[in-house]
């Protein structure tokens, strides 16, 4: 059913939510993940790639940390770091590459929050034909 599925990760607690939700879900499912974290910094933006800095060695890191953890349980997962905005390259990555379901933290704003903020998750879910699966962080 979810062969490939996307996991989004901003680096901050509210990853747990979706780690623990989805290592449950990968291993009922028989599930591959990628994890994607998007490098949104100065030096990411400008640079993308080639972007040398300490948010994208702390960003590397935090990466091989989640993917190990799901290793260690049995479940493949694949590391992957993105540079921009993190809607648009949430979106254009599973556009390039696709996956079965994008699953992704929300940080639980309210509407006005939004609005003037930007909710990746809300932009994510209206530009791709994919299931996203949100959980609100505790």
């Amino acid at each position: 059913m979810y062969e490939t599925i996307l996991v989004t990760l901003d680096g901050t607690p509210s990853d747990r939510a979706i780690i623990d939700h989805v290592k449950q879900l990968a291993k009922l499912a028989h599930s591959r993940l990628v994890l994607l974290h998007v490098a949104d910094g100065w030096a990411a933006r400008t640079y993308g790639p080639d972007a040398v800095s300490p948010e994208i060695a702390e960003d590397t890191a935090y990466l091989e940390k989640v993917q190990a953890e799901f290793q260690s349980v049995g479940i493949a997962a694949q590391a992957e770091l993105a540079y921009g905005e993190p809607a648009q390259q949430i979106i254009k990555w599973v556009e390039k590459k696709g996956c079965d379901l994008v699953a992704m933290s929300t940080h639980g704003h309210r509407f006005l929050a939004d609005v003037f903020l930007g909710a990746t998750a809300t932009r994510v879910r209206h530009s791709i034909e994919v299931p996203v699966l949100l959980l609100k962080a505790k």
